[in-house]
């Protein structure tokens, strides 16, 4: 069966867009759009999609309104996946998107719509469960904190500032093993180290892992 998406997106070009990028998956399909909060929490209620796209920015107030629907849905219908749409790298909605867990969560950039492969990606793994974060975030969260003076990241080496990004990406070990082409033992020594380097606990909980990388990425307090 396919995957049933409500699409939340108040420009018309984008989500237009984005309608013609899906209808070439043959596993994904928009059952409902809308362009503004309300109307997006109706159409959820009508249609109960396995996943829900929506822009961060939405009216009435064009603030966070994608981060408050995925919320609200994690509360109340926590089946239902829910990627959100940046048009900026914000860790801030970052994390509190994947406050309470990263569980069927995605945060991706706009520019990445270009290519439907990450849009698709992330709708797949949310609808079965999993998570994901947009690289080009990871990558500059990673950089901004290593260059900051005394940051603990500058005492990791390449292939830990990797995997790190690949854990904040939500992925497992065993999942991370096949990436980077290594054995999932090699991946699990390199864990260990970036978590007692950078003073976090270790676990095997993924949504665990991907909050308290984001958390520590984003340099908030956790």
């Amino acid at each position: 069966m396919a995957i049933r998406v409500v699409l939340g997106e108040d420009s018309v070009v984008v989500r237009e867009g984005i309608i013609r990028m899906l209808d070439r998956s043959e596993d994904i399909e928009v059952v409902a759009t809308a362009a503004d909060a309300d109307t997006l929490r109706a159409a959820v209620a009508e249609h109960a999609p396995d996943v829900v796209l929506t822009d961060i920015r939405m009216p009435p107030t064009g603030t966070d309104e994608g981060i408050r629907i995925a919320a609200d849905l994690r509360a109340q219908a926590p089946a239902v996946g829910v990627v959100v749409l940046s048009s900026h790298i914000e860790p801030t909605y970052a994390l509190a998107l994947f406050d309470g867990g990263s569980a069927r969560r995605a945060y991706l950039l706009k520019d990445r719509l270009r290519d439907s492969t990450e849009l698709t990606r992330a709708i797949r793994e949310v609808a079965g469960g999993g998570s994901h974060v947009d690289p080009v975030v990871i990558d500059a969260l990673v950089t901004a904190r290593a260059r900051r003076e005394g940051s603990p990241l500058r005492e990791l080496t390449d292939r830990e500032r990797e995997i790190l990004a690949l854990i904040a990406q939500g992925l497992s070990n065993a999942a991370i093993a096949d990436a980077l082409v290594v054995t999932k033992r090699a991946v699990e020594r390199h864990v260990n180290a970036i978590f007692l380097k950078l003073g976090l606990r270790d676990s095997q909980d993924v949504s665990r892992r991907v909050k308290a990388a984001l958390v520590y990425l984003a340099d908030e307090p956790a």
